[in-house]
């Protein structure tokens, strides 16, 4: 549903911590500053009408907030070997107040999906910001609409944190603005933690940040790409599961709903992009390593904490394979996310300069559904939609959503060139139907 509205912005302002903070520099972790994460990640939060003013509310919670979390209000520079650190200046991060002749009704009835109508003005891009060094390290706008809800858009510096450290210092924010003393949460830096060893030696050898080689692509013009959401309820997903080999049904080894998506929508893309027979289809999904006990990172640690871990196959071998085969690809893959193949992350990292992840024929699927983005408080309730606002051509979310009749849903932004998107959207069909009959048999069967 096409939506346009006017937006009325105040000048974009600087809001400082609220209190003295150390002046000091800190060093980032050798997992945060890695090429792949020097960009500016949008996220939005969607709210019904509640009490106060939002934007005030929300401003002085922020400037308590950036106290405990105040290199947050610092600014980005490169030192030697292009190692990034924060210069802690509490000079603090970009605030606009805006106002929309909008209902939270309207964007309901829009889908409350990527992609958001008028993001650009939702969370509006202030004319020298979005560079990665010696800019905030945030910026929030807060939208009022007609009925008394609000928009809450995020942009974030990403080398700062993931998809959880942003939702732990949002989380702060709101503690601070329902009326607590402060955050429920601590702030831990101790970014050293996921440090490259000195020297680095790595055990595994990561193909994901090798150059690859493949057969050059037909220009496409930004114009032709275009960005969907496909929403899975839980329905269908009990039917791809349902649908997968009996091993892959059972008690402790039972598929989990991120392998047969994963497995799924990876298919299902390759196909539609027509990766030529002879080259690799290629999935990295983000593994958070937060709970590794190993690597000791306290609670309260709010730096990047997931590492990408690679699944190739050749593209050919990939389309004939069946929903099962491509699960257990994943499940073979995630074996490896030891303790030592973090550490040879950061160490490959270091000894290579940095490197980006190698996009080519790849998608990058992160889980964002269990960080908390759905349960983000301020004193208006749980937002009708928290999450990534984006998807982009090669990287994907899976993000918790509620469906039109409030059930659990898990959706997933894809962006596609214009004829591979059809294909895509045909795929998705012709699989999700296929998978919804053979399920249906199964039980029909049982009976």
């Amino acid at each position: 549903m096409a939506l346009s509205f006017p937006v009325r912005r105040r000048a974009p302002e600087l809001i400082a911590p609220a209190a003295p903070t150390p002046r000091e520099t800190k060093r980032l972790s050798d997992l945060d500053d890695q090429e792949t994460l020097r960009w500016q990640v949008p996220t939005v939060f969607v709210y019904r009408a509640g009490r106060a003013d939002p934007v005030d509310t929300i401003r002085r919670a922020l400037a308590a907030a950036l106290v405990p979390y105040y290199p947050f209000a610092g600014r980005l520079r490169e030192v030697e070997d292009r190692k990034l650190v924060v210069d802690c200046t509490g000079e603090g991060v970009l605030f606009i107040e805006a106002d929309a002749d909008l209902l939270v009704a309207d964007l309901e009835a829009a889908g409350l999906r990527a992609p958001f109508p008028c993001m650009d003005q939702l969370l509006f891009d202030v004319e020298g910001s979005a560079g990665v060094l010696g800019t905030p390290l945030l910026l929030i706008q807060v939208t009022r609409l007609l009925c008394g809800g609000f928009v809450l858009g995020i942009r974030l510096n990403h080398v700062m944190c993931d998809a959880s450290g942003i939702v732990q210092f949002m989380d702060a924010v709101a503690d601070l603005a329902r009326g607590g003393c402060e955050p429920a949460v601590s702030s831990v830096w101790c970014r050293e933690l996921l440090d490259a060893r000195k020297p680095p030696k790595p055990e595994f050898r990561l193909p994901e940040y090798d150059d690859v080689a493949v057969t050059p692509a037909p220009a496409v013009a930004l114009g032709d790409m275009l960005m969907r959401t496909f929403s899975f309820s839980a329905a269908d997903v009990a039917a791809l599961k349902g649908a997968l080999p009996p091993h892959l049904r059972g008690r402790g080894n039972r598929a989990t709903t991120f392998e047969v998506l994963a497995a799924f929508i990876w298919r299902a893309r390759s196909k539609a992009l027509e990766i030529p027979a002879g080259e690799d289809a290629r999935l990295a999904i983000i593994v958070s390593i937060k709970k590794n006990g190993e690597l000791r990172l306290p609670r309260g640690y709010y730096g990047n904490a997931g590492v990408p871990l690679s699944v190739t196959t050749p593209a050919e071998a990939l389309r004939r394979s069946s929903l099962g085969d491509v699960v257990e690809l994943l499940r073979e893959a995630k074996k490896t996310m030891t303790t030592e193949y973090v550490r040879s992350v950061a160490d490959t990292l270091v000894l290579r300069g940095r490197p980006p992840l190698a996009m080519a024929n790849l998608l990058l699927l992160s889980d964002v559904r269990l960080v908390g983005f759905h349960r983000v408080d301020f004193g208006w309730g749980e937002p009708v939609y928290g999450g990534p606002s984006h998807a982009w051509f090669g990287v994907s979310y899976m993000i918790a959503v509620k469906n039109s009749t409030g059930e659990h849903a898990v959706a997933v932004p894809v962006v596609l060139p214009r004829a591979a998107m059809e294909r895509f959207t045909s795929e998705m069909e012709t699989l999700r139907n296929s998978q919804r009959a053979h399920f249906r048999s199964l039980q029909t069967s049982r009976i």
